[in-house]
């Protein structure tokens, strides 16, 4: 998702994740960004310009050329006569952890016998290739800063979508938790491990707002203790130990965070706010997906607005491959916790979208103009991007603005979200294996990619980013470093584990059958099973699916056993009425849960 503007700087968020129709569907395509605004307004409409494109001398210009305003990001040396940009930014300003000095610690590239653009590009390359944004970086070397992955605040779930009446599964770095409310409704978070036998607790079920694991029905509550055990003497007392590793969460804004140290006390303040998610009248749509790739792969993916037209073609109206062209961005901020900065065409007059991604898995594009009334409007496409693992990765969409269109009561959000899952269906495949080819390859990705200026910007900046922290992370792709993992993830690959995946509790909650059991590549598992809202649609259409077809059965059978004519012929009409009733349950079952396919790989 990303904000854009047309060449008439009529303002449209270019991002197919929300197209209401595809384009084989009723001949017209829709963009979901109608559901918040008007996508052509008037020529007197069109937002404030941020800086002309012609003050734009590099993409990757001396950060001493920059200063920073914590809300509005001014050029100062070299570029006098820039205009401040206009747009404040949505978020508080990133905040920097302390630096070790330089000199104490420095990580150096990875030397191999790949090919390497960076350090020494041909001067026809240099043009047009991401190159070396500092000193240190053409020597090869990496200052690196302080960084502790477990001591960060990690999305885990959209707060009213987490079930009043079973336990949640999930992962962060491949660490098992299990999510919960308990009898007074509050979110509790604990390791995915009964202190019994090991059992996983998300298999089990709550009983008196108490977790109860479903092997030998231990029960815990509250802040980990357990508080009965069926096989104990009643004259004894529960051992001390059997209690549960707890883990802090908090529902911001709608998301549940957990903080994942269990050695440093949360810090609150890290937790991400969204000002324009406060703003009176702002309204949007959050969707989960479940995604069989890295999350690094995943963020690259959602910072690129270049693959858009290409690999999205006319998956709704702002995507068209023939629209592909350069793109131009400015950097205006980097520390040790992100990087933000502008972008947009490279024939608009300005760079109309601002970008911000912060640690440790926060991305967000924005937008902002002043109506005819001279009413400024936001919107925001908000991305969360959970590391739930070794090739795999959870993310929060959230798409929303202050102005929202009559369209947006017109269709259900489920139309919304199953568009969602098609766009992540098509890029799918090439990000996999592009997952794939970094595992196997255990070289840092400058090795590998070939980033361009007008492209991947955004891409070389977080990669660098993780040059910077990935030493804090269980394992990570940078643009001159790695680390592998230290243990491969082997749960799910191996025989136990994938008897374990088809057992009878692991369909997660919603399933209709074995169809729907685990598996990444089923649009389902990916998404319905998460989304409250989608799971009851889909029990919905399968109750009228049953329904009708029962009854266009009865009143056919009526037919052939009814003497007069007319009682026959109404019979058999509105038999037909109700199969037909059955058809259009069944195609919005269908998409729901089956997957997109492009049409040059179906046979």
């Amino acid at each position: 998702m990303v904000l854009s503007s047309d060449k008439n700087q009529r303002p449209f968020l270019s991002c197919p994740v929300y197209s209401c129709f595809s384009p084989s569907s009723h001949g017209f395509i829709f963009f979901f960004s109608s559901c918040f605004f008007t996508p052509s307004l008037p020529s007197f409409l069109s937002p404030p310009l941020p800086p002309p494109l012609s003050h734009l001398h590099s993409t990757s210009a001396p950060m001493s050329l920059l200063r920073f305003h914590p809300l509005r990001p001014t050029a100062t040396a070299g570029a006098s006569s820039l205009p401040k940009l206009p747009l404040p930014l949505p978020t508080q300003p990133l905040k920097s952890l302390p630096s070790r000095p330089a000199s104490s610690f420095r990580l150096h590239a990875v030397s191999t016998g790949f090919r390497d653009a960076s350090p020494s590009l041909e001067d026809e390359d240099a043009k047009v290739l991401v190159g070396p944004a500092s000193e240190e970086e053409r020597r090869g070397e990496r200052v690196v800063a302080d960084y502790d992955w477990t001591e960060e605040w990690y999305p885990l779930y959209l707060a009213n979508d987490v079930p009043d009446d079973a336990p949640l599964g999930l992962t962060v770095f491949d660490k098992q938790l299990v999510l919960y409310r308990d009898g007074d409704g509050l979110l509790r978070c604990y390791e995915d491990r009964c202190p019994h036998r090991l059992a996983k607790l998300s298999e089990g079920q709550l009983i008196d707002g108490r977790l109860e694991c479903l092997y030998h029905g231990w029960q815990f509550e509250g802040e980990g203790k357990c508080v009965k055990i069926p096989q104990l003497p009643a004259d004894a007392k529960i051992p001390q130990s059997a209690c549960v590793k707890t883990y802090e969460v908090r529902d911001s804004q709608g998301v549940v965070w957990v903080w994942m140290s269990q050695k440093t006390p949360p810090n609150f303040s890290k937790i991400p706010w969204f000002e324009n998610f406060a703003r009176p009248g702002f309204q949007d749509t959050s969707t989960t997906h479940e995604l069989p790739y890295d999350h690094s792969i995943l963020l690259e993916n959602l910072m690129d607005p270049a693959h858009i037209p290409i690999s999205h073609d006319r998956t709704d109206w702002t995507a068209k491959r023939e629209d592909a062209q350069p793109l131009c961005f400015q950097v205006t901020e980097r520390t040790d916790r992100g990087f933000a900065g502008w972008w947009g065409k490279e024939k608009d007059e300005s760079l109309p979208n601002f970008l911000r991604f912060e640690a440790p898995c926060v991305l967000q594009n924005n937008r902002e103009f002043v109506d005819k009334n001279g009413v400024k409007h936001y919107f925001t496409g908000l991305f969360l991007c959970r590391p739930t693992g070794q090739g795999k990765s959870m993310l929060i969409v959230r798409f929303g603005g202050t102005m929202r269109s009559p369209l947006a009561k017109v269709f259900p959000k489920w139309y919304f979200h199953q568009n969602a899952s098609k766009v992540f269906e098509q890029d799918m495949g090439f990000l996999s294996s592009q997952n794939e080819v970094l595992i196997k390859e255990k070289v840092p990705t400058k090795q590998l990619y070939l980033n361009l200026r007008s492209s991947d910007t955004w891409v070389a900046e977080y990669r660098k980013w993780m040059d910077k922290v990935g030493h804090g992370m269980p394992y990570h792709f940078g643009h001159s470093t790695i680390s592998l993992p230290k243990e491969p993830a082997v749960v799910e690959h191996a025989p136990a584990g994938l008897v374990a995946r088809a057992s009878a509790s692991s369909p997660a909650k919603g399933g209709i059958g074995t169809m729907h059991a685990p598996n990444l590549a089923n649009r389902y598992f990916r998404h319905v099973i998460h989304c409250k809202g989608c799971r009851n649609v889909v029990k919905a259409f399968e109750a009228w699916k049953n329904g009708l077809f029962a009854l266009a059965a009865a009143l056919t059978a009526l037919a052939i056993l009814a003497s007069a004519r007319q009682w026959k012929v109404i019979l058999l009409v509105t038999a037909t009425a109700c199969f037909g009733g059955v058809y259009v349950c069944s195609t919005a079952i269908a998409m729901n849960t089956t997957n997109f396919v492009r049409t040059h790989r179906r046979l």
